[in-house]
This record gives structure tokens, sequence and C-alpha cells, in this order.
């Protein structure tokens, strides 16, 4: 049985690392019951890995977590003694769901597109302070070249000189030599994240961008290219695009309450006029 379990697993796994929907994939692999495990479900709930030992691994784990939970499914229904209030339990989850989702989307669809970027503008001018930075931002571009790699004069050049031409030059020249390219000078990026990426660990980052325009490292493996064309600093007022959609999600916020809370009238209304609400009592 073991043996028959194992070349299950094997079976599962090649339809995995293929991730097609084959004839092949759509069939069971394991039946609990009237509930069939499919490739299919296999593939959906597995993250592709590379190394085919954690593949074999998670997907036994899988399959022996779906057939246990399945087995104690089958016996549950037949012992419990409250079938009508799990029903009922489900059925209020169901409408509470449907009701979550409706409402959302009627949000997205009526509020969202109300919030334009001049509200947006005035709640961030009237709400400054809210905003002040706890990490420094810059705008710029990051290059990570491999040591070794050609032309190392021409990169330092175009990294200090930002140009469309120069910016299409890098695109290609880290394409062509397994390079790492990130061109950031018109949106504000995290330098904290930034420099998780940088080979130096420096004790005061703030002093290092307000006195350094271009920064060259390098390590055993790499140069590391890094031009800071604008900064704002920890407790300075965040940029306004930075927060942009954070803005956009309070104000929609904001209306929302009242916006569903004016649907439901209406609703309530509309329904109590055309007769489709009617009182038994009272």
């Amino acid at each position: 049985m073991k043996g028959i379990y194992t070349a299950l697993i094997v079976l599962s796994l090649l339809a995995v690392s293929c991730r097609k929907e084959t004839a092949s994939t759509v069939e069971g692999i394991v039946r609990v019951g009237d509930r069939i495990l499919t490739q299919v479900d296999l593939n959906e709930a597995l993250p592709p890995f590379s190394n085919p030992d954690d593949s074999t691994l998670a997907a036994e784990h899988y399959i022996r977590s779906w057939i246990n939970d399945n087995l104690l499914y089958e016996v549950a229904k037949k012992n419990i003694s409250n079938k009508e209030t799990i029903d009922q339990l489900v059925e209020n989850y169901r409408k509470s769901l449907i009701i979550y989702q409706y409402q959302e989307e009627l949000v997205n669809e009526k509020v969202s597109k109300t919030i334009d970027d001049r509200s947006i503008a005035e709640y961030y001018e009237a709400n400054k302070e809210r905003f002040r930075l706890d990490r420094p931002l810059i705008k710029g571009l990051f290059l990570k070249i491999p040591i070794g790699a050609p032309q190392i004069e021409k990169v330092r050049s175009w990294y200090r000189n930002i140009t469309p031409a120069t910016v299409d030059d890098m695109e290609k020249y880290c394409v062509k030599n397994a390079g790492s390219f990130d061109c950031f000078v018109d949106k504000w990026v995290d330098l904290n994240e930034l420099m998780d990426n940088w080979p130096v660990n420096y004790t005061n980052e703030t002093d290092v961008i307000r006195s350094n325009k271009f920064i060259e490292q390098k390590d055993d493996t790499y140069y590391y290219f890094l031009n800071i064309s604008g900064y704002v600093l920890a407790g300075d007022i965040t940029p306004l695009e930075f927060v942009k959609s954070n803005i956009k999600e309070i104000l929609i916020n904001q209306k929302k309450i009242d916006f569903l809370r004016k649907t439901e009238e209406e609703l309530y209304n509309k329904a109590l006029n055309n007769g489709q609400i009617n009182y038994l009592k009272g």
C-alpha cells in the first residue's frame, strides 16, 4: 500500500512541476467517500519547488492532511447533534459574505470615483503633521553589476548622468551582463529597504545621503552604484505622491459609512413603498 501511495506522490509531483492543465491533471489522486482530490487541486495548493525532496515532502503532507480532514468530516457529519445550528451558522456566514462583497463593489464603483486629486491634496495640506516620516526616502537610480563585467567606466559615466538615453543604455547593459537595474527618479523609495542590497552598513545613513549624490561600493562579487537625485529625511513631511494612495483610502473610509447608511435607507424605503416589506404584527 505504501508503494502505491509513493507512486501517487511521484506522479503528482511530475504534474505539479509541469503546471499544465492536461487530461491527467484533472484525474483524481485519492478519494475519501464522495470527495476526490484532483491534480488540479494539488497544483493550486502547492507552490513550485526547485528541490524535488521539498516537493515530495509538501505533497505527502498535503495529501495526508486532506485525507485526515475528510475522514474526520465524514465521521463528524454522522455523529454531530446540532446540524440545524451549524446549517444556520453557515447560511448566516454566506449571507454576510455576499453582503460584504456587494458593499465593497458598490463602494469601489460609487465612492472611489468621487475621490479626486484635489480632494487628496486638500486633505494632505490640512493634515501634513500626520505624515511625518519615520525613515528617509530617496529618488534616483541603483545598479548592481557583477565583478568582471566589461565597460565599468561606461557604467560609471552613465549612472552619474541620468537621461532617457543613458537609462536605456543601462537597461540593455544589465540584461546582457546579468546585472540589476532600478530607476526610480520619478518615485520615492524607502532608503532602508534599498540599503538591504548594499554591501556596507552605514552607521548614519542620513549623513551619507546628505553629503553624497553619487555612491559607489563593491564586494567580492558585485559593484554597487547609487545616484541620489532627491531625498527627504526621517522627521520631514512625507511627499504627497508617497502617501497619495493611503489618503485616498482614508477618504473612502470616511465616506463609506455614510454612503452605505444612505444606500440601506433607500433600499428600505423603496421596498416599503412597493409592498416588498409587510409588517405582520402591530
